[in-house]
């Protein structure tokens, strides 16, 4: 496959509609760029799903974001990053083009934490994919080896969000568990990361039940600040990405069902277009 050498977009990539919180701090911070976002939400989601076919659906979507032009991929997705991110970096772009970057999300959460947590123990609220891989407890120990991580699986808080109920009573109930199991884990955490692009739609009520003094860690802005950084710190790729302010829109879901649940995170209208990926 011939790829194209002009400069484009960033391309950003989610399973589902969570990455669409990272996209909205990336418009914020640097809002001269062009992106263009991905959403897999016909195959949506990723937490339950083997490394193997995480990694095959993100390799399709990294290629197809190259194939329309990006030079940088961020990966808005969790899962993604701890199923797939290591292999497409070491294995896949050698071979498809050296030059090109697929960057995570779990990097840029994880270096922010030394900074933050007072007492060292950290909590890790996430997908049972993302809590299994271990990427989060190997990538703060990697930088930090002082520091206890617990991880703390959130099954049901994703449904909640994408069926529109995660301000409702019954959401509550869910929070409260898992944030109850958490703290009875570890009493000493003092920091706790949202480690799914969609839990900050319930952070109200995590807010509601986490004790005093915890400290919850939404990871937009710290992925937005590290993109930033990395922009600065390589020339070379800031110059391959187009900056004219425009952001387009792809789903492999229906349009309509898309522009739905998209203005839950960005509480804006967006033009959307359906692709497939193979």
């Amino acid at each position: 496959m011939k790829l194209l050498e002009s400069p484009g977009p960033i391309g950003v990539f989610d399973s589902g509609y969570g990455g669409l919180t990272i996209l909205h701090q990336m418009r914020q911070l640097m809002p001269q760029y062009d992106y263009l976002y991905l959403g897999d939400n016909a195959r949506a989601p990723y937490g339950p799903r083997s490394f193997d076919i995480v990694y095959q659906f993100t390799r399709e979507a990294v290629m197809k974001l190259f194939d329309l032009g990006c030079h940088l991929v961020i990966l808005a997705c969790n899962t993604a990053s701890a199923k797939a991110l290591r292999t497409i970096q070491q294995n896949d772009l050698p071979g498809i083009d050296p030059k090109r970057r697929v960057l995570g999300v779990i990097r840029p959460t994880a270096e922010c934490i030394g900074h933050i947590t007072q007492s060292r123990h950290v909590g890790i609220f996430a997908t049972v994919g993302t809590i299994k891989s271990e990427s989060y407890v190997l990538e703060i120990q990697k930088l930090y080896p002082d520091i206890t991580v617990t991880g703390e699986p959130c099954p049901m808080w994703v449904p909640l969000i994408e069926n529109n109920e995660y301000d409702s009573p019954g959401a509550d109930y869910f929070v409260e568990k898992r944030i109850g199991n958490l703290m009875r884990r570890d009493p000493k955490i003092d920091t706790i990361i949202l480690g799914c692009t969609h839990y900050p739609l319930l952070l109200n009520k995590i807010l509601k039940y986490v004790p005093r003094g915890v400290k919850i860690i939404p990871q937009g802005e710290y992925v937005a600040n590290s993109l930033k950084d990395y922009m600065v710190r390589h020339p070379e790729i800031d110059v391959k990405c187009s900056k004219g302010g425009k952001c387009h829109y792809m789903t492999t879901e229906s349009v309509d069902k898309f522009s739905e649940s998209a203005q839950l995170f960005l509480h804006e209208t967006v033009d959307v277009e359906q692709v497939t990926l193979e």
